[in-house]
């Protein structure tokens, strides 16, 4: 009977990890998300508050206005809707996003 040499931390499999430094843009985390922010922008007053609490920078800002959500990175937390002064940003199921995407027979963004 041989026994078999159990694997240590060591013997495992590199996962998650980012190496090199600046790849982050790399990992598009946007399909961990269950909720998607939709901004109302005739509500939103650019008070940039979003951005200041966006942990993963999804608010993507040019001549300090909002110009969109990066959704392939925005992991759908909802600070940015609860920070929001003026509530012009809601949470969506993301579920419902992709069913009205279906039904037009695209994809979501």
């Amino acid at each position: 009977m041989t026994t078999k040499k159990q694997k240590g931390w060591k013997d495992l499999i590199k996962g998650g990890l980012i190496i090199e430094a600046g790849n982050s843009v790399k990992y598009r985390t946007g399909a961990w998300r269950s909720l998607r922010p939709i901004r109302d922008k005739s509500r939103c007053n650019n008070c940039l508050l979003c951005w200041v609490y966006c942990p993963d920078s999804s608010i993507i800002v040019e001549n300090e206005k909002i110009k969109e959500i990066d959704y392939q990175h925005c992991k759908g937390c909802g600070i940015c809707a609860s920070e929001c002064p003026v509530n012009a940003i809601i949470m969506i199921d993301e579920s419902d996003i992709k069913d009205e995407a279906e039904k037009k027979g695209g994809k979501d963004g």
